[in-house]
C-alpha cells in the first residue's frame, strides 16, 4: 500500500516538472508566455505553438472562406464600446500564416484602452483575403479583448488582492494571455505547471484507516522540495487541514534551510472562513509560510468581501469563461 501511495505522489510530481523563475506570488506565469516587455518582446515558443494551433484550426473550420471580387480593398476595425484590446500577436500570426497578402496598421497597443468609435487597426489586401480573414480576425480580437476588459474590472475591484484564472480555459493559452493583459494572474498554464494536491489526490494516497490530516502531512513530508517547493498548491476545506499543511511545511522548510511558501487553496470556505484561517495561521506563527488563495463562489460582486479576508489571491473561472466579447466591427472602404 505504501508503494502504491508513493507511486501516486510521484505521478503527480512528475506532471509538475516544468519550472520558471517565481515572483512573490507564483500564480503569475506570464514569463512562460512572453519574453521581454509588451512592446518590444515577443511570444515564447510555448505560446507561439499554442497560437499556431488555434489560428490554424479556426482557418481550417472556414473551409477556404469563400470567394470575393477582384482588386484591393481597405478596411478598419472599429470599437462599439469601451474596453481593453487584447489579441494583437494572435492576429498578426493569423495574417502571417494564412493571409500574408494583407498588411495591417495598428492604432492601439496590446492592452491599450479603447472607447466607442475608436479605430483599432486598418487592413489592406485583396478583397478575397480580407473577406476570408474578417470573421476569424474579429472573433479573435473581440473574444480576447472581452476577457481582458472583464479581468481589468476584476483587478480594479479586488484592490490589493490578486485575481487569478483557473485552469478552465476554452481557448487554452490564448485565454491565459488575455487574463494577463487584463491585469490578472494566469495561475497554472497546464496540469504539469505546478504540483497541486486536491481532494481526489488525497483520497487516492490515503492508506486504510488514515485521515485526511495524516495524508496531507505525509504528502508534505515526502515531497521533492528541490523540484516543487516554488509552486505547490494544497486544496483544503477546513481550518485544521490548512494548519496541518502549514505546520508540516514549516518543519520541512526549516530542516532544509528553505524559504519557499506553499499555496493553500481554501476551497469553498468563503471570505469568513478564509479570515479565520488567516487568523489561526497567524496565531501559530505560520502565516509567513503560506500564500492563501480563495476559491469557489467568487464573483465580481463579492470581491469587496474578500478584501478583508486576509487572502493573497482569489481564483475564478468567471474571469475568462462565459465572458461577452467586446463589440467590434470591420468597416470596408473603397476598393480598386
Amino acid at each position: 500500500m505504501v508503494a502504491d501511495c508513493l507511486t501516486v505522489l510521484r505521478t503527480i510530481q512528475y506532471m509538475a516538472s516544468s519550472r520558471n523563475p517565481m515572483k512573490t506570488i507564483p500564480h503569475d506565469r506570464s514569463s512562460l508566455l512572453w519574453s521581454g516587455d509588451l512592446e518590444t518582446g515577443g511570444p515564447t515558443d510555448l505560446f507561439l505553438n499554442s497560437i499556431d494551433g488555434w489560428v490554424d484550426a479556426m482557418v481550417a473550420d472556414e473551409h477556404g472562406g469563400g470567394d470575393g471580387p477582384e482588386g484591393k480593398v481597405g478596411a478598419r476595425v472599429v470599437s462599439r464600446q469601451t474596453g481593453r484590446i487584447c489579441g494583437r500577436p494572435v492576429v498578426e500570426r493569423l495574417l502571417e500564416r494564412h493571409f500574408h497578402g494583407c498588411e495591417v496598421e495598428w492604432h492601439v497597443s496590446e492592452g491599450g484602452e479603447i472607447f466607442e468609435g475608436d479605430v483599432i487597426l486598418e487592413l489592406w489586401g485583396s478583397y478575397v483575403q480580407v473577406l476570408q480573414a474578417e470573421r476569424i480576425l474579429l472573433n479573435i480580437l473581440s473574444g480576447l479583448s472581452g476577457i481582458a476588459t472583464n479581468v481589468a474590472l476584476w483587478s480594479e475591484a479586488a484592490g490589493e488582492i490578486g485575481v487569478a484564472a483557473t485552469r478552465k480555459a476554452d481557448w487554452g493559452l490564448l485565454h491565459k494571455w488575455a487574463v494577463h493583459v487584463g491585469g490578472g494572474l494566469t495561475h497554472r498554464l497546464s496540469r504539469g505547471d505546478a504540483l497541486m494536491i486536491k481532494e481526489n489526490d488525497i483520497a487516492a494516497i490515503k492508506m486504510d484507516g488514515e485521515g485526511d490530516s495524516e495524508a496531507l502531512r505525509g504528502v508534505v513530508m515526502s515531497m521533492d522540495m528541490d523540484e516543487h517547493s516554488d509552486f505547490t498548491v494544497f486544496e483544503v476545506r477546513e481550518i485544521d487541514q490548512a494548519l496541518v499543511v502549514a505546520s508540516a511545511w514549516d518543519y520541512v522548510q526549516k530542516m532544509r534551510g528553505g524559504a519557499d511558501r506553499v499555496v493553500i487553496l481554501l476551497d469553498n470556505m468563503g471570505p469568513v472562513g478564509a479570515r479565520r484561517v488567516n487568523e489561526v495561521l497567524s496565531e501559530n506563527n505560520l502565516r509567513h509560510w503560506c500564500v492563501l488563495e480563495g476559491s469557489g463562489r467568487v464573483d465580481l460582486d463579492s470581491l469587496s468581501e474578500w478584501n478583508g479576508s486576509g487572502v493573497d489571491v482569489v481564483s475564478s473561472s468567471a474571469l475568462n469563461r462565459g465572458v461577452a466579447p467586446l463589440d467590434l466591427s470591420m468597416l470596408f472602404e473603397g476598393g480598386s
